[in-house]
């Protein structure tokens, strides 16, 4: 397995690299350092490679084609540290990140199988025309296509057109419930296989118990890159706090400051980091930015949830949330307490979402998890 150091990438997939691990099968990880103590415990040997993505200050560029070419250089720089390893034992299939563009290079100079996993949507029939094209138009983009076919011509991938490699391979695991896809009809099931949110439920409701007083419990988390929001935290205290009969867990992340946030509730917990999936188990409601890994969650323990997208996908991801009938969408700037106890409340009493909630969190538990990845990458093997 070959990933990017951003914690979202790496935690869906490693419940995979456990099973397979249990399996009996030798498996090698290949990413950053900085997130080896996320890797070790699943039993797979850890290699180091560096890194020159910008995760840990978070500082991303506006710019999309600013932000992408960050990936092809970190894929530039990579590629030698993969060589020096797996050269001289060539792996019998590479899994990779979508961000990982080193490793598909490798695997197809070496003739190896590979599988993509990717931790948010796939391309679809007609995504060329319905995003790429519009992408093309935007400031720098050709001087990002000159440097990626030039890196592709020398870097011994196979694949040559810059659209077709950083696409999806042959086959691909998309490592999210069917529900979240955009154009899910037009995506083709030849090539890539929904098998939903991969996780262990013997853990789901390890690390936090819900208070015996409790008769509510809501979890406010905007995940681990778009923390730094200490307003935005503070008007989920003025919308919460105190609510009779909710219990809040407040994840503010580890870029806000704790005592930027003032008097905290009695009936409020607040942390730099909790464990989500164990409280979303036991939630009434969830208030996320909407990323996929949030997303995915919130379905799949049939959660509600108000949606404040951040950034990135997340627009987009809330949109869809709307449109699935199990949320209500607050961009940042219209986050006043009283929108957001408004759409709480709106939420918790309208018996459709609970329906639809109920509904979705079936389908997505139908769609085999981390067994059926398991099962499938063990395929790609014989």
């Amino acid at each position: 397995m070959v990933g990017i150091p951003a914690v979202s990438h790496v935690l869906p997939s490693l419940e995979i690299i456990r099973e397979l691990v249990a399996r009996g099968h030798r498996v090698t990880y290949a990413n950053a350092p900085a997130v080896a103590d996320l890797i070790t415990p699943t039993g797979a040997a850890f290699v180091p490679c560096t890194s020159v993505l910008p995760v840990a200050d978070n500082n991303w560029p506006d710019e999309p084609f600013a932000a992408m070419g960050l990936f092809l250089d970190d894929a530039m720089q990579a590629l030698p540290q993969l060589r020096a390893v797996y050269d001289p034992d060539p792996a019998d299939l590479y899994l990779y990140d979508i961000g990982a563009y080193a490793a598909r290079a490798l695997a197809e100079s070496q003739g190896r199988p590979l599988m993509q996993l990717s931790p948010t949507f796939v391309g679809w029939d007609g995504y060329e025309e319905d995003v790429a094209v519009h992408l093309r138009r935007l400031p720098g983009a050709d001087a990002y296509h000159a440097k990626f076919s030039q890196w592709l011509a020398s870097c011994g991938a196979t694949t040559t057109g810059v659209d077709a490699f950083s696409g999806r391979p042959a086959r691909a695991l998309a490592l999210i419930t069917r529900a979240m896809q955009p154009h899910a009809d037009r995506v083709d099931t030849d090539t890539v296989t929904f098998v939903g949110p991969c996780f262990n439920p013997g853990t789901e409701m390890d690390g936090w118990a819900r208070p015996v007083d409790a008769e509510r419990v809501l979890l406010v988390s905007l995940g681990s890159a778009f923390t730094r929001r200490p307003e935005f935290y503070r008007q989920c205290l003025a919308a919460y706090g105190d609510l009779p009969g909710w219990h809040v867990v407040l994840q503010i992340g580890k870029y806000t400051d704790p005592r930027e946030l003032g008097d905290i509730p009695s009936n409020v917990e607040v942390h730099s980091w909790v464990p989500q999936r164990a409280i979303l188990e036991q939630a009434d409601a969830f208030v996320t930015h909407a990323g996929m890994g949030g997303c995915s969650e919130g379905l799949m323990s049939g959660v509600p949830m108000i949606a404040v997208p951040q950034g990135a996908e997340q627009p987009m991801n809330a949109d869809r949330l709307v449109e699935l009938g199990v949320a209500r969408r607050i961009d940042t700037p219209d986050a006043t307490a009283e929108a957001l106890r408004a759409a709480l409340d709106d939420l918790v009493t309208d018996p459709e979402v609970a329906r639809r909630s109920a509904q979705l969190r079936a389908d997505a538990r139908s769609e085999g998890g981390t067994r059926r990845a398991a099962d499938l990458i063990e395929n790609m093997l014989v």
